[in-house]
């Protein structure tokens, strides 16, 4: 049951009225019944059992340490290693034990050995099955550090793991941050509930509008690319990135909308990423709420751990201090960006076009931005004026790009050949000469694309100043209702959905 589908609207539309009708006090128990019931509609009842096992873990880990005295530090240490352990193998067995299978079988075969050294499994994953066990940790972690009291009520603390809106692309909670409104009382807010609901129609048209019909002339290059090489690679990359930003921002867009009409807010994962003028902002608008929990969980423990603490003073005697505090960084980011990649999927291609390649991106600002920025006052250039800023927006855009090939690209074999055959061939005239509507998108799908695109970047430049729905809150009745059934219209009568067309699960689903 994808949440752009009918049975999804009925089933929502069931809970939030009783949603508000119950008892105040039996609201977060019938979020956990809802949530529960969602996974056994999305046909995911006999996976509960892993997520329910990662809470059960969870719960019993924090509360020993939270029983735990202080000065017992090699006791607690083990609880949560043992935790750790617990739900990372979980995580491990669902997504990467085929990953290490095949890349031990790829060495083999390297070095003359048989092509299939060792046989792969195949598991059934949950939902959400990256989501949850990233929040449920950072929950564990919390406790440990005293940032967090141990959730003394299982239920409420399965609440937090399985709110079912959260299982379908996140965003990745702080328990200490996000946790005590799913199980505060919730009375009915107009304002809300209807502000939730025009961000759900947002999301909509973002989804079935945009990244749908984007999706269609993506599927047809990289599912052909030799017979589409040179400038179609670009064209289609590009749509790429466009399409995973609609898909995954809209579906966000429902999911903060739907929890917004809860009474729950859910923390941000996008701030107008395209318009980042560096790798490193990007990411800084881009999935924020992974970016937070890498920094928090990986890179900043990794720093003041003793091996990099030693790490630190061995560079700083050999290249300097300031030279070696950066190296010692850039090292620790390494190790950050591996995690990263590894995260988005068990393959090479994920762990390069979502990891490492974004390191050495971020790297290589960090090196040339001295140099670059001596270039640019002995050029008498403003390197923060309008030229310059739209050309380092464009740059980082064809950066990202580049590392969303890999991500799109059926292998990383693959990504590499698309490389090579947007190289071969020189063709800039398939840009005005038609070629472009025989992708998949006829004359008036690419006008309705097009159009879409632009509202879209209007909208993104607005939510820059003002949010969005503040800024139409404040116009007169008529054309605030006016301008949000025009958009439901839109969704309704633009949207890929319906008897002959099943849109696509959301692209981060499976993560």
């Amino acid at each position: 049951m994808g949440i752009t589908s009918f049975y999804f609207l009925c089933f929502f539309t069931v809970l939030l009225v009783v949603y508000y009708c119950i008892p105040r006090k039996f609201q977060w128990g019938f979020l956990l019944m809802g949530s529960v019931a969602y996974c056994l509609l999305a046909g995911q009842g006999a996976l509960l059992i892993y997520p329910l096992v990662s809470v059960g873990a969870c719960y019993a880990g924090a509360r020993m340490l939270s029983g735990t005295p202080a000065e017992e530090d090699k006791r607690r240490r083990g609880i949560l290693v043992v935790t750790i352990l617990v739900n990372v193998g979980i995580l491990f067995a669902l997504k990467y034990v085929n990953f290490l299978v095949n890349t031990l079988n790829g060495a083999a075969a390297l070095f003359g050995g048989p092509k299939e050294l060792v046989s792969g499994v195949d598991f059934l994953a949950p939902l959400g099955v990256s989501f949850y066990t990233f929040s449920l940790l950072g929950y564990v972690i919390d406790v440990y550090y005293g940032l967090a009291d141990a959730q003394k009520n299982f239920g409420k603390l399965a609440l937090y793991g399985l709110y079912f809106p959260n299982l379908i692309s996140g965003p990745i909670l702080k328990y200490r941050e996000h946790a005590e409104q799913f199980f505060a009382s919730h009375d009915f807010d107009y304002r809300q509930v209807t502000q939730g609901l025009q961000r759900m129609i947002w999301g909509f048209f973002k989804k079935l509008v945009i990244a749908e019909r984007l999706g269609v002339l993506v599927n047809t290059v990289y599912g052909d690319y030799a017979s589409y090489p040179g400038a179609y690679i670009w064209v289609a990359t590009g749509c790429y990135a466009l399409q995973l930003y609609t898909d995954f921002s809209g579906c966000m867009d429902i999911v903060l909308g739907l929890s917004q009409s809860l009474g729950i807010a859910l923390p941000e994962n996008f701030q107008t990423p395209f318009f980042s003028k560096s790798v490193a902002e990007y990411w800084r608008r881009w999935h924020i709420t992974l970016g937070v929990w890498m920094k928090d969980y990986v890179f900043y423990p990794l720093l003041r751990s003793k091996l990099f603490t030693n790490l630190n003073q061995s560079f700083k005697k050999k290249f300097g201090k300031k030279r070696g505090k950066q190296y010692a960084t850039f090292t620790a980011m390494f190790v950050l960006w591996l995690t990263v990649g590894i995260w988005h999927g068990g393959d090479w291609k994920f762990v390069i076009g979502s990891g490492l390649l974004h390191w050495f991106y971020i790297v290589m600002e960090e090196l040339l931005a001295p140099p670059f920025a001596r270039l640019n006052a002995r050029l008498h250039l403003d390197g923060e004026g309008r030229f310059l800023s739209g050309v380092r927006i464009l740059r980082t855009f064809f950066l990202v790009c580049v590392g969303d090939l890999f991500f799109r690209a059926a292998s990383l074999g693959d990504a590499f050949a698309m490389l090579g055959e947007s190289a071969r061939v020189w063709n800039p005239q398939i840009l005005w000469d038609g070629s472009l509507l025989q992708l998949g998108l006829d004359g008036i799908e690419t006008a309705v694309t097009v159009l879409s695109l632009l509202l879209l970047w209007a909208v993104s430049l607005r939510q820059r100043k003002e949010p969005v729905r503040e800024s139409i809150a404040k116009k007169p009745l008529p054309l605030r209702w006016i301008l949000w059934y025009a958009l439901l219209l839109a969704v309704i009568l633009l949207g890929y959905y319906g008897p002959g067309y099943s849109a696509a699960e959301f692209i981060y689903q499976g993560f």
